[in-house]
């Protein structure tokens, strides 16, 4: 494959000349942050001898292994680290405010008409979610994410796990970190058995998009919204563009804190080998 010979704005220098010509129609890309609030450094965290960020890689790889991945970084020793088990990476700037925002970054070397975001946290991602993923965003819609139901009161009212509420066409109309639907006639506050029997969706933190999407987004200011919840998918909707969700029952572990971590660990086993999805 012949190196496009033009610079592509927005690119990082060194990704300057390494846009290939060869454009994918959809590929898979992995935003990585080196720096975490709750987590410093959590995708280098050693989980049985192996960086958080490789078991996502090496389970991303054997999942979907017929989609191009491209993994996001923003420092070296990430780049470096997946470089050295035969990864691609492309380095993108610090300062941006969200992985989305990384991934358009990103994209401008890649070049997909679609991408999918599967997160650097999120070792147990599955082929199904993907394959869901890619088929949401084939049509029209502007971008697509994933939920599943809540099984417990307990995570419900976390504000760790975020909430999204759907209409019937299953188009997202909020997502929040508050309780949502909120269950004002539950006496006392709701228990298992009513978060099981009415519509309460944990929103999972991967998404795809259309590659316009992906740039009118990173040109849009970050949303009011979007700055109280802290949650990057409301700036598309106080946009006024369209988001697809769809269900998923698999299992999954997002690794926010060391006790996520420690959780990941234990799911592993003795093994220390993650189970076919």
């Amino acid at each position: 494959m012949g190196l496009r010979s033009l610079a592509a704005p927005g690119l990082q220098l060194k990704n300057q000349m390494a846009r290939w010509s060869a454009m994918p129609d959809l590929a898979l890309i992995v935003p990585c942050r080196l720096e975490s609030t709750r987590f410093p450094r959590k995708l280098l965290h050693q989980i049985h001898g192996k960086p958080l960020i490789v078991w996502v890689a090496e389970r991303i790889a054997a999942e979907a292994p017929e989609y191009p991945l491209w993994f996001a970084v923003d420092d070296d020793r990430l780049g470096e680290c997946l470089a050295a088990r035969g990864f691609r990476t492309v380095m993108t700037r610090t300062d941006h405010v969200s992985g989305t925002d990384r991934i358009a970054e990103a994209n401008r070397l890649v070049g997909a008409e679609r991408v999918v975001n599967v997160q650097g946290d999120e070792p147990l991602v599955t082929g199904r979610q993907i394959r869901l993923l890619a088929s949401l965003i084939a049509g029209s819609v502007d971008m697509a994410t994933l939920a599943t139901p809540f099984q417990t009161a307990a995570d419900f009212m976390n504000p760790n796990q975020v909430k999204v509420v759907c209409d019937r066409s299953g188009r997202a109309r909020y997502f929040s970190r508050a309780p949502i639907p909120f269950p004002r006639d539950a006496a006392g506050g709701p228990d298992d058995a009513w978060v099981r029997s009415h519509p309460c969706y944990r929103h999972l933190g991967l998404y795809a998009y259309q590659a316009e999407l992906l740039e009118r987004f990173a040109r849009l200011p970050p949303g009011r919204l979007e700055q109280i919840e802290r949650l990057e998918q409301l700036r598309v909707l106080e946009w006024g563009a369209e988001i697809a969700v769809g269900l998923t029952d698999d299992p999954t572990i997002g690794v926010d804190t060391a006790e996520d971590a420690d959780r990941f660990a234990r799911a592993l086993g003795a093994s220390g080998q993650i189970l076919p999805a």
